[in-house]
């Protein structure tokens, strides 16, 4: 399996939630994991915004940030660059979605370009749903 990791559930695993054992799995079980420059600002900004509300310690934080170093070492991250900002100001299935989205799905659509069944992890109902429509299979497989 080749998976795109948005960052929703990057930091599902990272925070220690509930999905996060089942992303853990997933990312760790897979050939090849393609990210954006955008999941690796979200997650070390939200763990900035958790240690400044006290909501992690900085040596929890710290910690943290050692293991996404560690897991997206791994990875092919690839940079926000002129054919992502294209492809991300152009329309979308669902044109409901937000920029930042925007930016993650066109990632999504540049990796998989490369690799041709690439599919988007995530836990976020807009970037599942726009997902599924521009023609991703998604993870994980929730339950209902």
């Amino acid at each position: 399996m080749n998976l795109y990791a948005e960052s929703s559930a990057v930091l599902a695993w990272l925070l220690g939630e509930s999905k996060g054992p089942d992303i853990h799995r997933l990312l760790t079980s897979a050939d090849s994991v393609v990210s954006s420059d955008l999941t690796l600002i979200e997650c070390d900004r939200t763990l900035l915004r958790a240690t400044a509300l006290s909501h992690l310690t900085a040596t929890d934080a710290n910690d943290r940030r050692r293991k996404l170093a560690i897991m997206t070492s791994l990875w092919n991250v690839m940079r926000i660059g002129p054919e992502i900002v294209e492809r991300a100001r152009r329309p979308f299935p669902v044109d409901t979605i937000r920029a930042l989205d925007a930016i993650h799905l066109a990632s999504a659509l540049t990796g998989r370009a490369a690799i041709p069944l690439l599919e988007v992890l995530s836990l976020d109902d807009r970037i599942r749903e726009a997902a599924r429509d521009l023609g991703f299979r998604i993870q994980p497989i929730l339950r209902r």
